[in-house]
């Protein structure tokens, strides 16, 4: 008989193309999981892989097994969401990815919260990018993301919380120059400080900004919003800073926010999850709680 242990192995070196990378995955030795995956084939009946020394290629009947493996397990995962949900609103696991432009500035809060009101919530988080956030979700190894919207994948549902306004943050030194005037006009005079490829939040900026050839020779990139206040702090070039960040990131004394004055540009935050999941009722509760910290007065009702 086929094991879901076996589909489980399966997919994963579909997805990693490695033998040693999906038997780390999936907290097995390397030739436990060959033998698993030489015993699928057995019972299929068909070739899934063909191993050459150390590179992997899925046959084109073993990428269709993949997919379908895939379809299988997360069934599978939903099937076990539907038992934990008889149990009560959020209650046991439920693995929450979150974007690194926003783990840090509500994440205290959302756990401080949860163990308040939802003792038998076990929350597991992972935080990376946007990409790699929306793969694992679909693929089922997340149950549901906090991040910025929208999301363009139709397995994903969405539930939009709240609106993060843009700030002009520049050194304080020279705020006063950013007073009157066209603030979007003056911005393209300015060396822009971006975060790397691959988050979301530089894409909004560049988007707002319309800056198609990306300005190479203005613009700089850094791994960390952290970094990239301090480089303004010293004068180094300015930003787009997300509202929900300022409290955290700004030092006042060194750094000045500008607000526009109308139109401001902002992102859309909101929890996304597979549409067949069977959680919604969880989302949604999750939902209420996150919009909850982000308005205070209504934090102690219920």
């Amino acid at each position: 008989m086929i094991t879901l242990r076996q589909l489980r192995y399966f997919e994963t070196l579909a997805r990693t193309r490695h033998f040693g990378m999906a038997a780390d995955q999936c907290a097995v030795t390397q030739p436990a999981l060959s033998m698993q995956i030489k015993e699928l084939e057995r019972e299929l009946g068909i070739a899934l892989v063909e191993r050459r020394g150390n590179a992997v290629a899925i046959t084109p009947a073993g990428q269709d097994i993949a997919q379908r493996a895939e379809a299988i397990l997360n069934q599978v995962r939903d099937l076990s969401d539907y038992a934990h949900q008889q149990q009560g609103v959020l209650t046991g696991p439920l693995r929450l990815g979150i974007i690194p432009s926003i783990a840090p500035y509500l994440l205290p809060a959302i756990l401080t919260a949860v163990a308040r009101h939802y003792p038998a919530l076990d929350l597991q988080i992972r935080e990376t990018q946007t990409g790699a956030l929306v793969e694992e979700l679909v693929r089922g190894d997340l149950d549901a993301a906090l991040l910025a919207l929208p999301i363009p994948q139709p397995q994903v549902e969405t539930m939009a919380l709240f609106d993060d306004r843009f700030l002009i943050a520049v050194q304080s030194k020279a705020a006063k120059g950013w007073t009157g005037g066209d603030l979007r006009a003056r911005m393209e005079r300015e060396r822009l400080l971006l975060l790397e490829e691959g988050h979301c939040l530089r894409d909004q900026a560049l988007q707002f900004c319309h800056i198609a050839n990306m300005q190479s020779r203005k613009a700089l990139a850094a791994a960390s919003l952290t970094t990239i206040m301090q480089m303004v702090a010293a004068g180094h070039g300015i930003t787009l800073l997300p509202e929900l960040c300022a409290q955290t990131e700004v030092d006042r004394r060194r750094v000045a926010l500008i607000e526009f004055p109308d139109d401001a540009p902002m992102r859309k935050v909101g929890l996304a999850w597979r549409r067949s999941s069977t959680r919604k009722d969880d989302f949604k509760a999750l939902g209420d709680l996150i919009l909850a910290i982000k308005q205070p007065d209504l934090s102690d009702r219920g």
